[in-house]
Formats: structure tokens, C-alpha cells, sequence
């Protein structure tokens, strides 16, 4: 196919090539894959990981990415059947996605993807479309239950970036998902016991439980800060706290602290703050937070807390890539499918940053129609360099400051231009 020359309006995902090679994404899917470079396994694994970058993943029936300049930037001069893709997944257990998450996070970390210091936690459902029995879930009373794909993700709310994930089926609640979860991070953080400086993790209302307090306040590696529900008695309670017991920081707003005890574990120690709002006392309204640590009650509450909304900010501008619908709920599958979306966003990330704008603002499903999959131009080879030609693409100026003489550029960072899916070949652009 190189010999031949290719044509096509899907060069575009060419452009993520260099970000693989800068992250390490090859070395990643080989480990995973547990096979040499001249397997087709880890090129199936990275057929996964750029289909997700496409926003394909969840539409294989529709799909048309056949000669066209998408199958050989996976090293395959054709396209994976659903087979062949189903029994690569089902060859793999959660224990080594998992594994695969934990390398992929280092590789983040050390690249300054993410420090870890303050992270959200937030389950994310996704509607599921498996034959199977299972548990419906539902949101609201009002709505009908349905069946449902849970994931829960633990997020940096500095950077926006995932840093890893679980998944399971409905029937799990957040409370046995959770410390599996931590347990991934920790590894990833290299967070350890009792450390002086510990990740603090935020969580809203649905992570109020003394099972998963107990379980942090226990394992020494996480601070955990919780909203906590407007029961009847919290407010009853909240309300008939002494004036003196609250500290005015600015008028309308005040903030107290009490020790709190789990009736199921009255020896532990937590500590609950109060937010009282409002500037006359009928107008007063209170909300309240459980820690496992002692904070500093306004910046835990006013500028920290409020960064746990960068979750929805993630999973709107992201989903597409492979995180808003569920097929089959085979988990070592869905396992091993979500954490090549993992690999997928993290290489998308790097490339938004690289450019800038105004490509740093288009969600992932902008960029799959506008970018990866919109541009039209070819693949040759000269000597031993790939080189790909776009004709005519948006911002042609930016591209190409990033892009031309790409092999020179690697080197420079100290990475290799050799690709070695393709070869290794080196990749290099050119733009008319």
C-alpha cells in the first residue's frame, strides 16, 4: 500500500502519530498485548485506541474507514472485523486493563499531565444495550429504570484529566467501587501510608457512607472531603448550632467545625464543616461537608470543593470518544475497550495542548469531523520517511510550525521518529 501510494480524507488521524510516539502508546498496547511488535495484536489494540479517537467506537455498523488513509497508521493494511476485535478483548483479563491504566498513568504523571494533589470522584453512567439480566438503574423517581454501564473515575481537578477508572455493571453501588478505584491511584500517585502531604479526593452526596470513610481513614493514603445530604436531622441540627460556634468570613457567608462519629464506628474521629449562607438568620441556609482530615475550612470549601465540577467538564467534552453508551457488559471487554479510550484521550490531550488554539477548544467529536477524519491529502514514502501530504488544511500555519521536519522536532525532545508499527519508518508532513 506505501509502495502504491494512498489518497484519502481521513489522513487527518496521521496528525496523532507523533503524539503516540511521544507518549509511549505503542509500548504500552505491546506489554498489554504480552506479544512481540511483529504480532498484529498490538496493531488490532492500536486500531482501538485511534477508532476511539475517530469517535467510531460505539458505531461499528455505520462506520466506512476502509482505503481511505485510516487502517495503515495502525500498521494493517486493512480494517479489524468485530471479531477479531471481540476475541483480542476477550483474551485479556480486568487485572491487566488495570495494569495498563496504572502504566499509562505514570507515563501522565511523569509528562505533567496531572500531580495529583487534589481529585474528584464521580461515577458516570452510561446507558447499556446488553441482552442480559441486570439490575435497572434510575436517577429520579420520575424516570423509568433502565439498564445501565457504570464507570467511576477519579479526575485531577487542576488539569481536567482522568487519571484512572473502574467499571461494573448497575448492581454495584458507588461504596464497593470506590476503594478498588483509590487503590489504582494510590498505585499511579505513588501515594503512600500516612504520607506528610496527602491526595485530597472530593466526592458529592452520593459518596456519604461510613463504609467508605472507614475505608480511607483505615488505609492512611487519601484525604477524602464529602458533601453531605440535607437529611432532616442534619438540618435540624445545622440549624440549632450556637452563633458562636460559626466564623463570618464575609457577610452572608460563615463556616463552623465539629467532631463527628458514625453511630457504626462512634471510636472515629471525623471532622463535619457547616456552610451557613445568607445574611438574616430566617434567610440562612446550611450545607455540610464530612473529612477525614482537619482543613483549612475556606479554601477547602470555597476554592477547592468547588473544582470537583471539572468532572462534568471532562465527560461533556470527552464522552464521545467512547464513554456514553454501553454494548455488551462482558467487563474483561468493556475493561479492556474503555482503556484504549484511556490511551486514546491521553494522546488527544497531548495534541490539544501542543497546538492550541482554537484547536484546544473543540470537544473530541469536533475534532474527529474537522480534524482527524475532514482532511484530504496522501501517504508515500521517500528513502525512509513516511511523508504525508495535507492539501489545503484549516490553520495550515500552526500544523505546519509543528509539523514540518517532524523527524528533526522528535529528536530534539529526545524521542525516537522511528515508528515501530510501520517499520520504522520516520513520519514527516507536508502542507499545500
Amino acid at each position: 500500500m506505501l509502495a502504491d501510494k494512498i489518497s484519502g480524507n481521513q489522513i487527518g488521524i496521521w496528525l496523532l502519530l507523533p503524539e503516540h510516539l511521544r507518549l509511549g502508546t505503542w509500548d504500552l498496547l505491546r506489554s498489554w498485548s504480552g506479544l512481540p511488535s511483529e504480532r498484529v495484536e498490538p496493531r488490532l489494540a492500536l486500531h482501538l485506541v485511534n477508532e476511539a479517537a475517530m469517535c467510531l467506537c460505539s458505531y461499528r455498523q455505520r462506520r466506512t474507514l476502509s482505503q481511505k488513509g485510516f487502517e495503515l497508521a495502525n500498521g494493517l493494511p486493512f480494517v479489524p472485523t468485530d471479531l477479531a476485535i471481540h476475541d483480542l478483548l476477550a483474551s485479556h483479563t480486568v487485572q491487566q486493563a488495570q495494569q495498563l491504566q496504572i502504566a499509562l498513568g505514570k507515563l501522565r504523571r511523569a509528562g505533567g499531565h496531572f500531580a495529583g494533589t487534589l481529585l474528584a470522584l464521580d461515577p458516570h453512567r452510561m446507558p447499556s444495550y446488553s441482552k442480559r439480566q441486570m439490575r435497572r438503574h434510575r436517577f429520579s423517581s420520575e424516570e423509568k429504570p433502565a439498564k445501565m454501564a457504570q464507570t467511576f473515575f477519579l479526575l485531577d481537578c487542576h488539569t481536567g484529566q482522568p487519571v484512572c477508572f473502574s467499571l461494573s455493571s448497575s448492581a454495584q453501588s458507588v461504596v464497593q467501587a470506590s476503594p478498588e478505584l483509590l487503590h489504582v491511584a494510590a498505585e499511579i500517585l505513588g501515594a503512600a501510608p500516612a504520607a506528610a502531604h496527602k491526595p485530597l479526593i472530593l466526592a458529592d452526596k452520593e459518596h456519604y457512607c461510613q463504609e467508605l470513610f472507614s475505608t480511607v481513614r483505615t488505609e492512611k493514603v487519601f484525604d477524602l472531603l464529602c458533601a453531605q445530604p440535607a437529611y432532616s436531622n442534619s438540618l435540624h441540627r445545622w440549624s440549632h448550632m450556637a452563633a458562636a460556634d460559626f466564623t463570618e468570613h464575609w457577610p452572608g457567608y460563615a463556616t463552623a467545625r465539629e467532631s463527628y462519629h458514625f453511630q457504626a464506628e462512634p471510636q472515629a474521629l471525623y471532622h463535619e464543616y457547616v456552610q451557613r449562607s445568607g445574611v438574616r438568620p430566617k434567610d440562612y441556609q446550611y450545607q455540610g461537608f464530612l473529612s477525614t482530615a482537619e482543613l483549612a475550612q475556606v479554601p477547602a470549601l470555597t476554592q477547592d470543593y468547588p473544582q470537583r465540577w471539572h468532572v462534568e467538564e471532562f465527560f461533556k467534552f470527552n464522552q464521545a470518544l467512547g464513554w456514553h453508551r454501553a454494548g455488551t457488559l462482558n467487563l474483561n471487554i468493556r475493561y479492556g475497550h474503555l482503556t484504549t479510550v484511556l490511551v486514546a484521550q491521553a494522546a488527544i490531550h497531548q495534541l490539544r495542548q501542543r497546538l492550541g488554539a482554537p484547536f484546544v477548544q473543540w470537544d473530541a467529536t469536533h475534532l474527529a469531523r474537522n480534524l482527524f477524519e475532514g482532511l484530504e491529502g496522501d501517504v508515500r514514502v521517500e528513502q525512509q520517511t513516511i511523508v504525508v501530504t495535507l492539501y489545503n488544511p484549516p490553520n495550515a500555519a500552526l500544523l505546519q510550525h509543528h509539523y514540518e521536519h517532524l523527524p528533526e522536532k522528535l529528536a530534539q525532545e529526545g524521542v525516537s521518529p522511528e515508528i515501530p508499527w510501520l517499520y520504522n519508518f520516520k513520519i514527516d508532513f507536508r502542507f499545500k
